[in-house]
């Protein structure tokens, strides 16, 4: 029986499989392309852009340089790429990624598994620098739940922790066009690459 076709072509012309990716099929203006056009929030943010996942993780980025200020640019390069994945499965709430079950969580790991030997990175993130970076991903979220999102100071605090104010100080969201925070995205992971 013929198997289902898996693979996507991307723009750069490569074709990934999805179910069985490999790190020479891809490519980070793909990734960044991906990621720019994939709403955060279910898009169900104000303004005249959706609040993309390339955006969220430029500022996890950033949160997670002020919380760990000696980190190496590997590790800040992984918490750039922590949602990376999802410029190809695209970007579910928490709730839903739990009602879906461990199938999305070993389709996500396959993925960013690939795109982190792609870029030299380890392809499994050690245990302290994920918890590090999913601190970061936290406060994150509670900035743009806050800003963006609609939600009260004390539900995104009984959702998502209390966020120490000096760690999100003069972090100011703004919705910009996809082509815009697709161009800072690559120039980061360039960047930071160039520093590895």
């Amino acid at each position: 029986m013929k198997q289902p076709r898996a693979w996507q072509r991307m723009l750069s012309g490569r074709r990934l499989d999805l179910l069985d990716p490999t790190p020479v099929d891809i490519e980070v203006e793909d990734i960044a392309h991906g990621l720019a056009f994939v709403a955060r929030w279910n898009g169900q943010t104000v303004g005249d852009f959706a609040y993309s996942v390339a955006e969220h993780s430029l500022l996890v980025e950033q949160i997670f340089r002020r919380l760990t200020p000696k980190a190496t640019p590997a590790q800040r390069l992984t918490a750039l790429l922590h949602d990376a994945p999802e410029y190809v499965i695209g970007d579910m709430i928490s709730p839903v990624k739990a009602s879906v079950g461990p199938g999305y969580d070993d389709l996500d790991k396959r993925l960013a598994a690939a795109i982190h030997i792609r870029f030299g990175l380890p392809a499994v993130t050690a245990p302290m620098l994920k918890k590090q970076i999913k601190k970061a991903d936290k406060i994150s979220a509670w900035l743009e739940a806050t800003q963006l999102a609609g939600f009260s100071r004390a539900e995104a605090d009984r959702l998502f922790g209390k966020v120490d104010a000096t760690l999100t100080d003069s972090l100011t969201l703004h919705l910009r066009p996809p082509l815009e925070v697709r161009q800072d995205f690559t120039a980061k992971h360039v960047a930071l690459l160039a520093q590895m």
